[in-house]
């Protein structure tokens, strides 16, 4: 009966809102579109390495040119998502992605494609990009229940999984076979799909509530001032920073550690990147019956526990590769899962608790934090993998990340066992 039931269950969440047609609108969507964005992670740049034999700087160039826009404009990505309807935001963002990425393999076959087009083009897709995940994080309440969420995170996070572990592989081959620029045209369509599919969903969106007119610093100022005063949202917005300060350090100097001191083949290295992308799957398929089961703040807990654990192995990691080999993989199973535990369940915090009207707002910031000490970290990992080396610079990175464990434990995520209720707010403006 016992085993009877759990396969009930397990078949029960397997579909669960897949049968809610306007959230599986919105999962098809946002599935094409991270695996389309994956072909792109690797075709953008085999584009300016294959077709324009760009130098080291100019990659770098190009590297900084995509990722800018969180630095730049992530807060007011937040105050414009809370200012419009989320939906249109992310038709916008795709059709925009769509026809930006469309204009590489047209100017090459025309050849008068120029690294100076890839800066703008890795600016503006970074900056679309960047309105669109606010602006689905954002939305996802509009759609399903508050208790649904956690479900509804779940399987949107295993569509980012999937993608990871199977994106970098096709997309390698598929630049093999075709060419870099012919995989980017491939992506421009994988966006005109996800548009598509948004289109479809026919949930009524709320429209924002008209507010007295503010300057835009008076509105990222409401944002971050409910980030600070609710001490849920303070807590796991410290926490993550601290813990993407951590992984940053390590992954720069992770490669080069497993590869140049442990003699690990690139080839093995790619099927222990695998095996993590694959741990990560099974880490959002659990996200929801965790915090079922534990509450959303032990959960929370319990996934940052993991991830530090896989950073202690990963320093731990050294000998004959009969040993290491191992203890990289089980690390990677560890961090992967415990990846998608912890975001699944941070992001559904977020959302429960978050108003409406400055949720736009709330998301921006957090991608701020999380994404703003990415490159302190590699600047710190360099550095000190430079002048104390690569195996105690990896300890000293799951000494951090094992802070952002601490930070969580001693705070009122520990006793958090179901949703709280939502955050009240000092006035954002008056109703005219």
């Amino acid at each position: 009966m016992n085993a009877q039931r759990v396969r009930l269950l397990g078949k029960q969440w397997a579909w669960g809102l897949l049968r809610h047609p306007d959230f599986r609108n919105l999962w098809i969507a946002q599935t094409v579109s991270v695996v389309g964005s994956q072909l792109t992670s690797v075709a953008l740049p085999l584009t300016a390495v294959l077709t324009l034999r760009v130098t080291p700087l100019e990659m770098g160039l190009l590297g900084a040119a995509a990722n800018m826009p969180i630095l730049l404009g992530g807060l007011l990505a937040g105050v414009w998502v809370d200012r419009l309807r989320r939906r249109p935001i992310l038709i916008v963002a795709d059709l925009g992605q769509g026809l930006l990425l469309a204009t590489i393999p047209l100017a090459a076959f025309l050849g008068l494609l120029r690294i100076e087009m890839l800066y703008a083009i890795a600016f503006l897709v970074g900056t679309l990009k960047l309105f669109f995940d606010v602006a689905v994080t954002s939305y996802l309440p509009v759609l399903v229940r508050r208790e649904e969420l956690a479900e509804g995170n779940s399987k949107l996070q295993l569509s980012h999984s999937a993608a990871d572990v199977t994106g970098p592989g096709v997309a390698g081959g598929l630049v093999q076979l075709t060419g870099a620029p012919f995989v980017l045209l491939l992506d421009a369509l994988s966006f005109l799909v996800s548009a598509a599919f948004l289109r479809r969903i026919r949930a009524p969106e709320p429209i924002p509530p008209r507010v007295q007119r503010q300057t835009v610093w008076r509105e990222i100022a409401d944002g971050l001032r409910l980030l600070w005063k609710e001490p849920v949202l303070r807590a796991m917005t410290l926490a993550t920073g601290v813990g993407s300060l951590g992984n940053s350090m390590q992954q720069t100097v992770l490669v080069l550690y497993v590869v140049r001191e442990l003699g690990v083949t690139p080839a093995l290295l790619g099927v222990i990147f695998a095996v993590g992308g694959a741990a990560a799957l099974v880490g959002a398929a659990l996200a929801s019956p965790v915090e079922r089961w534990q509450g959303p703040g032990p959960a929370l807990i319990w996934g940052q526990l993991v991830i530090a654990g896989g950073g202690l192995l990963m320093a731990a990691a050294a000998g004959p590769l009969a040993v290491a080999v191992p203890l990289l993989l089980l690390a990677h199973v560890l961090r992967g899962s415990g990846m998608t535990l912890f975001s699944v369940n941070q992001i559904t915090l977020r959302q429960a608790i978050t108003p409406p009207q400055l949720l736009g707002r709330v998301n921006a910031t957090r991608r701020v934090v999380v994404f703003g000490v990415v490159p302190v970290g590699a600047l710190l990992g360099g550095a000190l993998g430079g002048s104390i080396g690569l195996r105690p610079t990896l300890l000293a990175a799951a000494c951090v990340v094992l802070l952002a464990f601490a930070l969580m434990v001693f705070s009122r995520l520990r006793t958090l066992r179901q949703l709280p209720p939502m955050a009240s707010t000092a006035p954002v403006g008056r109703s005219p």
